[in-house]
């Protein structure tokens, strides 16, 4: 509605300007509604995981923290969107013309560039509060690996960022040295890929057991019923991790005007959709191994449980020693253990039981 008004504006009498305007009102009430109507547990359950991302470094770090602000990495282009909104609003919008959204062609156009900061900050903000929390788990747990270099992985955005913010800045001015940032632009995007693309298939995803058996090139035991969904995931993950290759390629060429915009366009759907099939393989993966070593929560299941399994989980899970979920060869130190049998898939032949740990001591990732 918000962009057919926009496109009609002429008929129905309402300036072009005011419509996006309405549209990230009506989202912000929505959001924010403090009335118990409309997804109310909802919406408020991710305004305060929202609030623990923004401060992150002041309290312990869950699961839902770093999965939230693991969405917000996939989601910078629209947090850009938002900033630039902010400041076209603010400075470059005439507000006495009816299509006061439309390019006046004046060659003043501050927002869309790097030149007064902020464009980069809000582009790094994902990435820090993921680094922060990496920092905040480190002290949590005083082991270097894997929170130190996790950190490593996210603190190689904030180079992408600057050289990339470095290069258009020259490059508009006809600097001398642009070449210099096109290539450490180069480099640290090619160094942040591969980095990030080796950590989401062997740790968030734990692909490539050396103990996979049969299941080449996977894990020892996975949950979904045909291994296809897994190779096609693999070759997913490393495609669209390098689809800034094809962006910054044609952005360079200058043969169409606004390739770079039109291109931010189409690839910021697709990360999404990355981050989408990520997501599966990566909450399959804590229930399994507990790969994150964080405590059982109710927030988010792989599969479905029978009413039974899903009230005696709720139970041990509001127990303060928590549950944990290990499948490991190594022995682990227990009070007592209980069998619950896993929901068997509709392909499966057979089912298999996971073993539910309750442990009476909490385990050193908790002190």
């Amino acid at each position: 509605i918000s962009i057919l008004s926009c496109l009609y504006w002429e008929n129905i009498l309402v300036p072009m300007q005011v419509n996006p305007l309405v549209l990230y009102g009506f989202m912000l009430l929505f959001l924010i509604n403090p009335t118990k109507t409309f997804y109310y547990k909802s919406r408020f359950w991710l305004l305060k995981l929202l609030f623990r991302v923004c401060t992150a470094p002041f309290h312990r770090v869950e699961f839902a923290d770093f999965w939230l602000a693991d969405q917000l990495n996939s989601l910078v282009i629209v947090l850009m969107d938002l900033e630039f909104l902010v400041c076209y609003y603010s400075f470059e919008l005439n507000w006495n013309k009816s299509n006061g959204l439309l390019p006046d062609n004046t060659g003043h156009a501050v927002c869309h560039s790097y030149s007064y900061g902020v464009r980069a900050i809000i582009q790094c903000l994902p990435a820090w509060f993921r680094f922060v929390q990496c920092l905040r788990r480190y002290r949590d747990t005083k082991r270097a690996f894997p929170h130190l270099v996790n950190a490593g992985k996210y603190s190689t955005t904030f180079f992408v960022v600057t050289f990339s913010a470095l290069y258009s800045t020259h490059k508009a001015q006809n600097h001398s040295d642009t070449q210099v940032f096109f290539y450490l632009l180069i480099v640290f995007s090619v160094i942040s890929s591969c980095y990030t693309l080796i950590w989401d298939l062997k740790m968030d995803w734990g692909l490539f057991d050396k103990n996979a058996g049969e299941n080449t090139f996977l894990r020892e035991e996975i949950v979904y019923p045909q291994k296809a969904y897994y190779y096609c995931a693999i070759v997913e993950d490393v495609i669209l991790r390098f689809a800034w290759t094809i962006q910054i390629s044609l952005s360079t060429l200058d043969v169409i005007p606004s390739t770079a915009d039109i291109l931010a366009t189409v690839l910021a759907p697709l990360e999404v959709f990355r981050r989408f099939v990520w997501n599966f393989f990566r909450l399959e993966n804590e229930h399994l191994n507990n790969c994150g070593e964080f405590r059982a929560v109710r927030d988010i299941s792989v599969a479905p449980l029978n009413a039974d399994d899903q009230t005696l989980l709720e139970q041990m899970m509001d127990q303060e020693d928590g549950v944990k979920n290990r499948q490991k060869s190594k022995a682990w130190k227990r009070s007592q253990s209980v069998s619950l049998r896993r929901p068997r898939l509709a392909s499966q032949s057979k089912t298999r039981d996971t073993k539910v740990l309750i442990e009476d001591t909490d385990d050193e990732a908790y002190t």
